[in-house]
């Protein structure tokens, strides 16, 4: 029997998203399928268009949702071109739309390169229609260049020392694998920050790589709006974000969305019951915003 990724914050998803009360949703991000099977179960009537970058994800979610028939269809694309989905759909209008924007454990324990853990190829793609991976990212870009998406995607202080490294190290050979990388920010950051810790000292520098080759912050500002665009009158936007650049990202565009207004005033937080049974849930937000009438 195959192993499903635990789906985040999932009786808050259906009440923010109001999929009780029946309508037309978007996953924009389907993943492992499990907020989709939730949503189609909260009501009989409820048909959901699900997206996924990532056609993996769609293979195994296909699978999951089978039993759901015409009530699900699933589109292998990015969540921006949620407008070109819903022209290809037939549909205009919906009732809500969903953004998990977290990296589902598939990815983790898969073999692209996604964790500081394993040794694996640096990929990091999430739709391996893309050209860039990061293999090109480390072995390619000025240390200037690396500097700044390290700071600025990972909020890591010690971006210049690491880029330096890099740039150091790959004069000798290409950075190829992940823990090639992962060695090189061990030496860089003092051990005395991390040795002991249950965090590696490589996890800012990773997240800030995975986000510049996959275009994760432009995606959320060009895919949510978009999703706006085509909501119904009381229609709402669920948002379940993992990191604090994702988190104040949402918020802004959340502010300036004219005509809607923010449904949580404060980011929604898993429960501790949750998090027991879920670690990955721990850091977890939830954020909704509602259209007005």
């Amino acid at each position: 029997m195959e192993i499903y990724h635990p789906p985040v914050m999932l009786k808050e998803v259906i009440k923010y998203l109001k999929a009780e009360e029946g309508g037309i949703f978007i996953d924009a991000t389907l993943g492992g399928g499990g907020h989709t099977e939730a949503i189609l179960k909260a009501n009989p009537k409820n048909r959901v268009i699900a997206i996924d970058r990532d056609e993996e994800a769609i293979e195994r979610a296909l699978k999951r949702l089978e039993p759901y028939g015409d009530r699900v269809s699933v589109y292998h694309a990015n969540f921006s071109q949620v407008g070109e989905v819903l022209e290809a759909e037939g549909v205009d209008r919906v009732d809500g739309v969903l953004f998990d924007l977290g990296v589902s454990h598939f990815h983790l324990r898969g073999e692209r390169g996604f964790t500081v853990w394993k040794e694996q190829p640096l990929d990091m793609r999430m739709d391996r229609r893309q050209k860039l991976t990061a293999k090109d990212v480390v072995n390619e870009l000025s240390e200037k260049e690396l500097a700044e998406i390290i700071l600025k995607y990972g909020e890591e202080r010690f971006a210049r020392k690491i880029a330096r490294e890099i740039v150091r190290r790959r004069k000798v050979k290409p950075i190829e694998t992940t823990t090639e990388l992962a060695k090189i920010v061990e030496d860089v950051i003092p051990k005395k920050l991390w040795i002991g810790k249950r965090k590696h000292p490589a996890v800012k520098t990773f997240q800030a790589i995975r986000i510049y080759v996959n275009r994760e912050l432009e995606e959320i500002e060009q895919g949510i709006p978009a999703a706006a665009e085509h909501l119904d009158c009381g229609g709402r936007i669920v948002v379940i974000t993992f990191h604090s650049l994702e988190d104040r990202l949402v918020k802004n565009i959340f502010k300036e969305l004219p005509g809607f207004k923010v449904v949580t005033k404060k980011p929604i937080e898993p429960t501790e019951e949750e998090v027991k049974e879920n670690p990955a849930a721990r850091s977890a937000k939830l954020r909704a915003t509602e259209k007005e009438c």
